[in-house]
């Protein structure tokens, strides 16, 4: 698995996760689940989704080359 969720992403996606499983336990919902996959996608570095959907949020470093 190629990463895909670069770190802005990833601490949107934390947060997202915690306020979601937040959500659900106070009002007793079952949609706090996705508030799981949500913090899963942010630990891992990868989202499926955005692999179906050739999308990367990882910056690319720029690096030159050395005339030797």
């Amino acid at each position: 698995m190629k990463k895909n969720v670069g770190s802005i992403d990833k601490v949107a996606r934390i947060i997202l996760g915690l306020g979601l499983i937040v959500f659900a336990l106070i009002t007793k919902n079952w949609w706090g689940l996705i508030g799981i996959v949500q913090l899963l996608t942010a630990f891992i570095n990868y989202c499926p989704v955005y692999s179906l959907l050739r999308v990367s949020t990882v910056q690319k470093v720029k690096t030159e080359k050395l005339d030797i």
